[in-house]
């Protein structure tokens, strides 16, 4: 792979010393919807470390992923952003693919990672061969979460099963690297938590912040989905009964505010270390996350769609150079991450990434970069939208959706059977097909044996989530 690298990077490092070239430490949420930090609307969730970093930098209200085509629409989507391959091209556990920690390690840059990896060990060595306090999988308990070590061959060493909450111990392994770190060279930090992501523990101070009954319950709430989607039975769905009542999806919430504000004082600690070394002014700090979560939002309660909540991400990006205090429009998506680290870190990247380097906007100089967002999930829905209007097809019943995004944010107002909506509807079709040949989806957008659109979830088996621990 070493050899594979260093041809198909061509590396042009800016002229700068080592030490001066920025940091980059990114921070990666596990289930984090995009309305989630206070700083950027959400007025009862406490998050005083991500507020103060929407201060420091630039936020993205239209962040996106692609979407997935396996219910843990993680993996792809964590493969997606490591790799900058779209949906329908990339490897999920990464084989034969340059990754972005790749990159910067072979022009000079300390890599270290900690926290969940779902895209495979050998993947995980490859790109962080200095990797502690990591969890291989998908989820597991917050307390006493199974972790390991990357060795030196390669190979998990050090299994253990720590009793703390495992969002202060990536935090507290980012923070002793840190500590360590070589000073003259520059460093990129990957932290992937795997909060907020169910069982939504926290610590029983940060779950005592937030009164289920004072929650107030998203704009787009419906006590069961309209329709048959196709996915309507799957884990996640059954985290509730049907149908979801107003009481219980507050519940949900305040247990998701809860340990979203806990990963927030633990952005804080590590945050606090970088100004404690000397380094944050010279650190591109990076908030995104894997995917965004229903929790009630249009009856549904995971990530298996493609409404604006499960698959918008927040995003927020502070550094030298980056505009303060800024909120852009400009679309993009997760897999724009890896040129942008490139770019900040003065090289180039490999020729097959499909990206494109947000710094433009970052900057000041360019205000937007993509007229167009396309979403999938599975073989049952697409979703594409351009700057104010969205179509969905829900493949799996031949059943199309059109909202106005800036009239109806929420997605509640379907206006696909207005007649005078027909030439919108024929052109973002026009769009879709068009884009998904540019990422490569080859997927057919009806189906010649739709399910039925309504489905008896009456007896559907529920699954419990797990409660939260003092």
């Amino acid at each position: 792979m070493a050899s594979l690298l260093s041809v198909a990077l061509g590396f042009l490092i800016a002229g700068q010393p080592q030490q001066a070239r920025p940091n980059i430490l990114f921070l990666f949420a596990d289930d984090q919807r995009a309305d989630t930090i206070q700083a950027l609307g959400n007025r009862e969730i406490i998050t005083p470390n991500l507020d103060a970093l929407v201060k420091e930098g630039t936020s993205f209200d239209r962040a996106y992923i692609m979407g997935g085509l396996q219910g843990a629409v993680c993996v792809p989507s964590r493969a997606m952003m490591l790799s900058s391959k779209s949906l329908y091209r990339v490897s999920e556990q990464l084989k034969n693919q340059i990754t972005w920690p790749m990159v910067l390690r072979q022009s000079g840059y300390q890599t270290f990672a900690t926290g969940k990896w779902h895209n495979g060990a050998p993947a995980l060595a490859a790109s962080f061969p200095n990797a502690r306090g990591i969890y291989l999988g998908g989820m597991s308990d917050q307390f006493g979460t199974p972790m390991a070590d990357v060795g030196p061959d390669g190979k998990m060493i050090n299994q253990r099963k720590p009793p703390e909450h495992c969002s202060e111990i990536f935090a507290d392994e980012a923070i002793n690297f840190l500590k360590t770190a070589d000073k003259e060279k520059p460093f990129a930090i990957y932290v992937a938590f795997k909060s907020p992501h169910d069982p939504r523990q926290a610590p029983k101070k940060f779950i005592q912040m937030y009164d289920p009954a004072r929650i107030t319950l998203p704009a787009n709430y419906l006590p069961e989905h309209p329709f048959n989607n196709g996915e309507m039975i799957i884990r996640d769905e059954r985290l509730e009964k049907w149908p979801r009542s107003k009481s219980a999806v507050q519940k949900h919430l305040a247990d998701y505010y809860a340990i979203i504000t806990h990963q927030d004082e633990q952005i804080g600690r590590i945050i606090q270390t970088l100004k404690d070394k000397g380094v944050y002014e010279n650190t591109a700090i990076v908030f995104a996350a894997d995917n965004g979560l229903a929790i009630g939002s249009h009856g549904l309660m995971g990530k298996q769609s493609v409404y604006e909540h499960s698959v918008r991400i927040p995003m927020v990006i502070k550094g030298p150079g980056i505009q303060k205090n800024k909120r852009t429009n400009a679309m993009c998506y997760s897999v724009d991450l890896y040129p942008t680290f490139c770019e900040i870190a003065g090289v180039k990247p490999p020729e097959e990434v499909e990206g494109k380097c947000l710094w433009p906007v970052l900057s000041g100089s360019q205000q937007t970069l993509r007229n167009e967002i396309l979403t999938g999930y599975r073989h049952l829905m697409r979703g594409y939208r351009d700057d104010r209007y969205k179509l969905i097809v829900n493949i799996a019943v031949n059943k199309k959706q059109l909202f106005d995004l800036q009239e109806d944010p929420h997605e509640m107002n379907d206006l696909a059977a207005e007649p005078n909506q027909q030439p919108k509807m024929d052109a973002l079709l026009a769009g879709m097909k068009k884009a998904q040949i540019v990422f490569g989806d080859g997927q057919f957008l009806s189906s010649d044996k739709p399910l039925p659109m309504k489905i008896d979830l009456s007896k559907v088996p529920e699954e419990k989530a797990k409660k939260g621990k003092s």
